[in-house]
């Protein structure tokens, strides 16, 4: 499946954040679960690719 599609990135502490387009420079994320987290809602998920600017 090819597709140009973008992720938008409002996560300043990122390192992956693109902070002048607010755009993950990364070409693909990984994104896990909340564990005990069922809402339903975008709050059960998060982006397991993150790493902090300082890392």
């Amino acid at each position: 499946m090819e597709k140009n599609q973008k992720i938008n990135c409002t996560v300043t502490s990122c390192k992956y954040n693109d902070k002048g387009y607010q755009q993950c420079t990364l070409e693909q994320i990984i994104v896990t679960p909340i564990i005990g987290c069922e809402t339903k809602e975008p709050d059960e998920s998060m982006c397991s690719s993150y790493k902090h600017e300082n890392n």
